[in-house]
């Protein structure tokens, strides 16, 4: 199974579109426009290098990301690739969003995605007509830890081709040969001459970069690999970041609005006189799928909601509440059917006679609980409309808008703001496609803002779901057969109909690889299978931060402790035991629990341990844990090795690594999301119990210097962290917690 398979719901069928892998359509598409053009804008004295890159005449540079800024650090870490090429001045390098266009679509990701999807010899079809289908729809999509591993080569590229054409430039002006001439800290340079780059960046447009490019050897890079300044951390300390909330248009009216709480309801009936004498409500709107008021503040708009008292009716099925989902996953894992994604060995003749070890473990919804609920501002001008909205998928965006309120895609203008956190639930578009609507028919600008309470009630969470793990030991310290089967909606079905209209049925009971993603471990099992068992909860679903990886983890690691209890082996050693074939992964574990103290996993010292590979990076942490007088569990401190290949900037990895560590602890620590009559449980942050400060453990991480190719960090840091958790608790307390978010002695 390949990492990252069909994470964004890109399936075989869809790249393929209907002409299999034959000539029909590789001829179809050879013919089709390969050259694109930029459609960037210069301001007065700029000058437009390539699509990634402008430098004025002042010498600032202006580095286009079209890869969102979502606090993981991508602005930074790809204009810091491109500068160390260019030899920018890191003190003159901004950044500015991309437009939408084929030159910055992610092609990586749908790649990656595409691994596997057809077999042998076909498999690098598969791959070039997920590029091809990336590029001609211009899917600029950021997840998936893909902004490093997709763009890194495509920025240092740009970079040294704009030195290139720099250094013709002043060279013809000192009339030497370009090729003897470099470039560094701002300037070109040749023997004791040097140039400005804005001095001569009008002249430089005009020459034609090398066909071969001469990127910088990795050793001699003076940006890369040094913790620079983030660019976008100044104007988040200041106030001055743009996020959706803060836009602001001439003649802007505020709204609020309230969804159906699943796909089968439809707006029955709203209390409109109570909502009309809301003071500051100025409209209400009734849509099949959701119901809004506009107002002169958003207080008065979000009033109006709560006044509308908005009344849902099921047009299908039966309601959702925590029994029915939880006989649905039963029912699912019990099942003869299940699709197998992994079989390695011989599972049938290894597990044979003797003892095996059979455990059932769960997990519970998770929300994405940005910190900045959806908002978007549209405004209607003639026949375009303009849209502000923070989004992991401007072209997504673009065309869910033009497709709602009836406009072609080229009329509709995407303006992406800074995200206020975002973890998969940005993919998504509700908002804009609301703020659309609403302000075609009010015709004035409006801004439309969820409240906390609905952001809670409208997320598509991460699925719950339920693993059976069978193992057996081999008799010598290590395991010989490991079968898991995992009961889990396909939710990249599900947010694949919502975001790709057409691309498939959106059934979440459709076998999908990329929901068991991860759970093939790194050790070396001789007997192995991976089973996806798809049912469907009832509950809409979507991609959260580390994706698969999020549940794989916890089952996989949980069982690799428990086995190790069997076989009387010290965690670490059981481990090790078993990664000849994955050596970055034991390196990791070598150095974390160097690092973290470890002393062998002892009854009642509190301390557990984790490993796991994804997105081409490698994790391992060990975990001190107390239990407190509310029998509470207290995570002290946390110890991570990271390995993830070549690093661009090792603040921000930490960062990341940090940021994922506490995201981790809210699924393994905060509350559980129930459902009753088609409703969740939780409402508000307070309902999810998220981590907070006081609730921080000390946190140390210790980077692997590594010359491999750059792995992910935004996500890697969330999978190792519950299972670690977990362990530590056994340690304490003895006691083996099977179900996330865990309880312990009673209380979660």
């Amino acid at each position: 199974m390949a990492e990252g398979s069909n994470r964004f719901g890109i399936t075989r069928r869809r790249v393929l579109v209907g002409g299999g892998v034959g000539a029909g359509l590789v001829v179809a598409w050879a013919i089709w426009p390969r050259s694109y053009v930029h459609n960037l804008v210069a301001n007065d004295g700029e000058t437009i290098f390539n699509a990634f890159l402008k430098i004025s005449e002042d010498g600032h540079i202006s580095v286009v990301v079209p890869q969102a800024e979502m606090g993981q650090g991508v602005w930074t870490a790809l204009s810091q690739a491109l500068a160390d090429e260019l030899g920018a001045d890191w003190r003159t390098v901004g950044v500015e969003p991309s437009p939408i266009n084929p030159l910055y679509a992610n092609d990586f990701l749908l790649s990656e995605g595409a691994e596997g999807s057809l077999p042998g010899f076909l498999s690098g079809v598969g791959r070039w007509a997920a590029r091809e289908y990336a590029t001609r729809n211009a899917l600029m999509i950021t997840g998936g830890s893909s902004s490093i591993r997709g763009f890194e080569q495509r920025f240092r590229e740009a970079g040294a081709a704009a030195r290139a054409v720099l250094c013709k430039a002043a060279a013809a002006r000192w009339d030497a040969d370009w090729r003897e001439c470099d470039a560094e800290n701002g300037f070109v340079v040749w023997g004791e001459e040097r140039v400005r780059f804005g001095e001569i960046a009008a002249e430089a447009a005009d020459y034609s970069p090398p066909g071969t490019l001469d990127l910088r050897p990795t050793g001699g890079r003076p940006i890369t690999g040094q913790s620079m300044p983030r660019i976008d951390l100044p104007s988040k300390v200041d106030g001055s970041a743009r996020y959706a909330a803060d836009v602001r248009l001439p003649d802007m009216v505020f709204a609020s609005a309230t969804q159906a709480p699943t796909p089968r309801h439809r707006l029955k009936a709203v209390n409109r006189e109570a909502a009309n004498n809301v003071f500051g409500v100025t409209a209400i709107f009734e849509n099949p799928r959701f119901a809004a008021c506009v107002g002169t503040n958003w207080w008065a708009a979000n009033r109006g909601v709560e006044a509308l008292a908005a009344e849902w009716e099921r047009t299908e099925g039966e309601p959702v509440d925590d029994a029915s989902i939880d006989a649905a996953l039963a029912a699912a894992l019990d099942s003869d059917g299940g699709s197998r994604f992994v079989n390695e060995g011989d599972l049938a003749a290894a597990f044979g006679n003797g003892p095996v070890r059979r455990e059932i473990y769960s997990v519970g919804f998770a929300a994405h609980a940005a910190m900045e609920p959806l908002t978007a501002t549209a405004r209607a001008r003639g026949d375009r409309m303009e849209i502000w909205a923070p989004t992991q998928a401007p072209s997504l965006m673009r065309a869910a808008v033009a497709d709602a309120i009836g406009y072609g895609e080229s009329d509709v203008i995407i303006y992406p703001t800074l995200l206020g956190g975002a973890f998969g639930r940005k993919v998504e578009h509700d908002a804009a496609v609301q703020a659309a609507i609403i302000a075609k028919r009010v015709n004035r600008p409006v801004q439309l803002t969820w409240s906390r309470e609905e952001e809670t009630r409208s997320d598509y969470y991460r699925p719950a779901a339920r693993a059976r793990l069978s193992g057996k030991l081999n008799g010598s310290g290590g395991i010989l057969a490991l079968h898991t089967r995992i009961a889990v909606p396909s939710v990249n079905a599900q947010m694949a109909a919502r975001v790709f209209p057409g691309s498939g049925s959106g059934n979440p009971a459709d076998p999908d690889p990329g929901a068991v993603e991860g759970a093939r471990p790194a050790y070396g099992i001789p007997n192995l299978a991976v089973e996806h068992m798809a049912c469907d909860l009832g509950v809409e679903g979507s991609i959260w931060r580390s994706v698969g990886h999020s549940y794989t983890a916890f089952f996989t690691e949980t069982f690799i402790d428990e086995m190790a209890h069997d076989a009387g082996v010290e965690p670490l050693s059981f481990r090790i035991g078993m990664l000849n074939d994955a050596p970055r992964l034991a390196r990791c574990l070598t150095r974390a629990t160097a690092l973290g103290g470890w002393d062998g996993g002892e009854m009642g010292n509190g301390m557990g341990l984790a490993a796991h590979s994804s997105f081409g990076s490698h994790v391992a942490m060990v975990v001190q844990v107390r239990i407190g007088d509310d029998q509470r569990p207290v995570v002290q401190r946390v110890a991570a090795a990271v390995d993830c290949g070549r690093i661009i900037n090792p603040e921000i990895v930490k960062q990341q690594i940090e940021g994922g560590i506490i995201f981790g602890m809210s699924q393994a620590l905060g509350g559980r999301i129930g459902h009753a009559n088609d409703e969740p449980t939780a409402r508000n942050f307070n309902d999810l119990r998220l981590p907070l400060l006081s609730d921080s453990p000390e946190i140390v991480v210790d980077l692997v210097e590594s010359a491999e190719e750059p792995g992910g960090v935004g996500e890697i840091g969330v999978p190792p962290i519950a299972p670690a958790i977990g362990n530590a608790i056994f340690a304490a307390t003895g006691q083996r917690l099977r179900d996330l978010p865990f309880t312990v002695g009673g209380a979660t």
